[in-house]
């Protein structure tokens, strides 16, 4: 994979990604992430395009000993990112790379890696390529967490998404909308796969994935 959809697609320039973002019940969301990531002392998590670093930074805060990577390809994310690790004093490390290439960035197996609304930008074949770095990344007995767009349930979460789909693209987003993810996942390896949450937003419906590497 060497292309990649910007925060925001066509919807609107990165600079006002945090700002649209938290017109999709974000709080609610971000923190639920959060709460099935868990992280403990020590642990090192990463963050698979991590974007502007608020999920990373409220995770630094949850556990400060954990070691918090943060790895996106756009450095004008990385470095709104970094800005905003500084002004909560949160030691995380990012990294310039992409979700298909983690063990070479983060260099450790992982204890848990997390990702928020990156997979629905990706085609499928990246959305494969992406999970199954997340598996090799991690150790035996690690975590993934997923917070994305998932199956929209209604005809009014389908309307919503609809908003989604004209930024990134119906062909890429589709199999998030049709609930392809959790099997996506499986099919990467990992086990115990679930969709934990979901959650309604003015931009279609958020689901919170969970699975386990053995």
């Amino acid at each position: 994979m060497d292309t990649f959809t910007p925060a925001l697609g066509r919807f609107a320039p990165t600079r006002f990604y945090d700002t649209v973002i938290s017109l999709t019940r974000e709080r609610l969301w971000r923190t639920l992430t959060a709460a099935y990531v868990a992280p403990r002392p020590d642990d090192l998590i990463v963050d698979v395009g991590c974007g502007t670093g608020s999920l990373a930074v409220l995770l630094a805060r949850l556990e400060p000993t954990a070691r918090i990577v943060g790895v996106d390809p756009d450095p004008e994310v990385l470095a709104v990112a970094e800005r905003k690790a500084g002004a909560a004093g949160a030691a995380i490390r990012w990294e310039v790379g992409l979700g298909d290439d983690l063990a070479a960035k983060v260099g450790h197996p992982a204890d848990t890696v997390v990702s928020s609304l990156v997979l629905h930008q990706c085609p499928i074949s990246v959305k494969r390529s992406v999970l199954a770095a997340t598996h090799a990344v991690l150790r035996p007995g690690g975590r993934l967490v997923i917070a994305d767009f998932g199956r929209q349930r209604t005809r009014s979460m389908r309307l919503a998404f609809r908003v989604v789909q004209w930024a990134d693209g119906k062909e890429d987003t589709r199999p998030n909308a049709d609930g392809a993810l959790p099997g996506l996942i499986a099919e990467a390896g990992f086990t115990g796969v679930r969709e934990a949450e979901v959650v309604a937003t003015p931009t279609g419906s958020i689901s919170i994935y969970t699975g386990r590497r053995d």
